[in-house]
């Protein structure tokens, strides 16, 4: 134990000893083995969203028997849209590039993203999604958030905002030729493929 020149108790034995410091050390531990598992599931892609599903589930049984926090599930469904067309949107908007750079002449026969790189990765989806929903879950705990409102409005108002969004993003997909999923994508493999002229040139 470090002692003061007068013979008293050092400064930095009563910091590290505080509440203060005690709880930063655990807040800290804590933060780090929630990191810890959130890497661990990073490559269970199937599993993190059936977990999510259950989550929703939760959630949506909780309005339904409280018939209430309208409110709240509307300003769920805006972020869920929100998300959703940032995970469908590539990371460098093609628009923005061909107002900076200028119309360019094509490289090769099919000019689309490959590979194609998400403005909001799955896994960042797949937390901020599942984050919001448990944030929403808790919120419908307490009354000052339930406020009575007609939720057949809101409803349609979100689904006239959902199909105008998805509307634009798809038009915007095929503007700039891109699709952002991996499937029916071109796939380049490690042997070479018979050509004609191969297959003209003289056996010994």
């Amino acid at each position: 134990m470090a002692t003061d020149p007068a013979g008293g108790v050092g400064v930095d034995d009563l910091s590290s000893s505080s509440p203060v410091a005690f709880f930063c050390r655990w807040n800290l531990n804590i933060s780090r083995k929630y990191q810890h598992l959130l890497d661990k599931s990073t490559p269970f892609i199937l599993n993190r969203w059936i977990g999510f599903l259950g989550v929703a589930f939760i959630y949506i049984v909780r309005v339904y028997f409280v018939q209430g926090f309208y409110i709240v599930s509307y300003g769920l469904g805006i972020y869920i849209l929100n998300l959703l067309i940032g995970f469908l949107s590539p990371q460098d908007d093609p628009e923005i590039q061909a107002l900076v750079d200028g119309p360019t002449l094509p490289t090769r026969g099919s000019d689309e993203f490959r590979p194609f790189v998400r403005r909001l990765p799955e896994f960042k989806f797949w937390y901020s999604i599942t984050k919001a929903f448990c944030i929403a879950f808790v919120m419908t705990f307490f009354s000052v958030f339930d406020v009575p409102v007609f939720w057949p409005i809101l409803l349609f108002y979100w689904m006239v905002l959902f199909t105008l969004t998805m509307r634009r993003q798809i038009m915007h997909m095929i503007k700039y030729k891109y699709v952002p999923f991996t499937f029916g994508k071109q796939r380049y493999g490690g042997k070479r493929t018979a050509t004609t002229d191969d297959m003209s040139l003289p056996h010994d």
